[in-house]
């Protein structure tokens, strides 16, 4: 079946020799443990296993295959998997500020994480956020090698549509295929027309480092049958000395007598397993951090309150972790525009487009981007955000230096931007799309979406109790600071702004999502309370910092206090980076995979 030629599946049967041994499944120690087979841990065990072809990888994934699965790797299916058995969806605490609600972050188990759930977007941040995870206290990680590591994993592909890009900011030759829609709809090109009559200049290669203006963006699929390119990519290029362990979860990783190294890694079920020279954890921003205090690395209090014995003192652990605010608004489409929602409710449609993308011909299933903008907020609000960035001066921590960098980014870097917006097919809403037998059932809806790229809350995530199989405490404390709030209050109201910026009107019969019912302050208020979410972009639990500023691991991401492990994944970021966070991620992966080489290369 089309979709399905991702190379050989790596799994328990391959059994080609090693110098020391046979690479297998079933053996009792490898050189390297990688826990965890998404974005990151797939990135870094194949480099390993091709720079290190002696040495005997193996990869612990707690979900399955999934390369079959067609929700997966249809474009047009990505979102349907959200909630379902290859996703984690790990709930937060109730928000206080967010109207008391639990919010699920969607987290990928299943071979590739999150890159074989997320929505397929394919963005950079700049280079004075790059910068600044340097200048925060982390050697060698800046713009310019993490750009030429973030461009190691991309293979760009020309589209033939109306959507271009330019020279500048795209890689060729990497595992991971990006490429831009073919010709948006036009509910997609008349959002990228009204934020240019709102004074945003086009931008066709936001790739390198500059990502202010709008423009069309790659998304990460193949042009040639329309699938979606994620981290299973990697894997036909690795050696067989990489094995893959499916449908297992690590319990703690094991250290020695001295609570000092290392040795391996203890899996639910009791099966030990060694690692001769490093355990690499991947696990991702809401996992990584509970895998090191279940196995006594962290803060006493947490430890103790779960009953854990503390063996190594490590306070960072689980705090620091920072998200994207998002809010939304969603347009009735007029009747004689085609959208996705089709695909929704109209079973006949469904199964024609279906047909027509197996036979790799236009299809609504092929669709695979958005439409973007960036922007500060002078662009947004002209002189009224002296009141935002009044705001943002009385959320700022003075004492925190994460605090002090987006204060820096928001007052004096003209360069980072401070919203992200974004234009969507179909409903995109916190409700779900409408339910048969109401109003909004069988239409077609636009999404406008709005993103805080730097908000002040940094909450935090931990156990809750010993028991592995206990989802861990996530508090992101949305909206708990003033310029959170206030931030993104005027964000939703620009979004209205935007809607009634020409040419958009032309699409659309009226504002279905707040509706225009919502008019004040208090409104707009309550509306953001009930309605803002995550952008699935959760980072900075396990961050890369000096440790007396809450690090837990150092510019080579080993974790401070403990030999031979190191954490390669998003909760190393120390600071929140604009746009989507998909590329920072494989970039960490390339750049830890050289540091390590560099390591044990004879």
């Amino acid at each position: 079946m089309r979709g399905l030629t991702f190379g050989l599946i790596l799994t328990a049967a391959l059994s080609s020799s090693c110098a020391n041994a046979s690479c297998r499944s079933d053996r009792s120690d490898y050189d390297f443990i990688v826990v965890g087979g998404g974005t990151a841990g797939l990135a870094v065990a194949t480099r390993l296993s091709q720079k290190l072809p002696n040495d005997c990888i193996l990869v612990i994934e707690a979900g399955p295959d999934g390369r079959e699965e067609q929700r997966i790797y249809v474009p047009g299916l990505r979102g349907t998997t959200l909630g379902g058995q290859l996703d984690w969806a790990l709930p937060t605490v109730p928000q206080d500020a967010a109207s008391n609600r639990t919010i699920t972050h969607n987290r990928g188990k299943v071979l590739g994480g999150s890159s074989a759930l997320n929505l397929l977007v394919w963005n950079r941040a700049t280079i004075k956020e790059f910068d600044a995870w340097e200048e925060l206290g982390s050697p060698g990680w800046n713009w310019k090698n993490m750009y030429s590591n973030m461009l190691k994993v991309e293979n760009f592909q020309r589209a033939k549509g109306e959507a271009q890009y330019g020279r500048e900011g795209i890689g060729y030759g990497g595992p991971v295929n990006a490429a831009l829609i073919e010709n948006p709809p036009i509910h997609l090109r008349n959002g990228i027309l009204a934020l240019e009559n709102r004074g945003f200049r086009e931008n066709l290669q936001s790739l390198n480092g500059n990502n202010i203006g709008t423009m069309y963006q790659p998304a990460a699929n193949r042009l040639s049958n329309h699938t979606r390119s994620y981290s299973v990519d990697y894997l036909p290029r690795a050696g067989p000395n990489l094995v893959i362990l499916f449908n297992s979860t690590v319990r703690t990783v094991n250290l020695d007598d001295n609570n000092s190294k290392t040795t391996g890694v203890l899996l639910i079920g009791g099966r030990e397993i060694r690692a001769k020279k490093e355990v690499i954890i991947s696990a991702g921003s809401l996992l990584s951090p509970k895998i090191l205090e279940l196995s006594g690395i962290g803060q006493k209090d947490i430890l103790s309150k779960a009953g854990i014995k503390q063996r190594v003192d490590l306070p960072g652990v689980g705090e620091n972790l920072q998200d994207h605010l998002r809010i939304q608004a969603t347009y009735e489409l007029k009747q004689d525009i085609l959208g996705l929602d089709i695909l929704k409710y109209n079973a006949t449609r469904a199964a024609i487009e279906l047909d027509l993308w197996r036979r790799n011909l236009t299809s609504l299933y092929q669709y695979a981007g958005s439409a973007y903008g960036f922007t500060k907020w002078d662009t947004v609000l002209g002189k009224s955000q002296d009141n935002l960035l009044r705001l943002a001066n009385q959320s700022t921590d003075m004492s925190n230096i994460i605090d002090r960098k987006k204060l820096q980014f928001l007052t004096d870097a003209k360069s980072v931007p401070d919203l992200q917006l974004v234009f969507s097919d179909g409903y995109i809403g916190t409700r779900g799309y409408p339910k048969n037998g109401t109003a909004g059932y069988g239409k077609q809806y636009a999404t406008i979406i709005a993103g805080v790229m730097h908000p002040f809350a940094r909450g935090s995530v931990h156990i809750n109790g010993s028991d592995v199989a206990t989802n861990p405490i996530i508090d992101p404390k949305f909206l708990s600071t003033p310029y959170d709030l206030e931030a993104l209050k005027q964000a939703a109201q620009y979004l209205r702004k935007i809607s009634q910026t020409p040419p958009y009107p032309d699409v659309y019969v009226k504002e279905f999502d707040p509706g225009n019912v919502v008019l004040t302050d208090a409104q707009w208020e309550k509306y953001v309370r009930d309605n803002v979410y995550t952008f699935y972009h959760p980072l900075g639990s396990c961050a890369m910092l000096p440790k007396k500023d809450g690090g837990v691991v150092d510019p080579s991401l080993r974790v401070y206090g403990v030999e031979n492990l190191r954490i390669v994944d998003a909760s190393v970021i120390p600071i929140i980076i604009s746009g989507n966070i998909q590329t920072a991620v494989y970039g960490i992966a390339e750049r830890a995979a050289t540091i390590i080489v560099e390591k044990y290369r004879s």
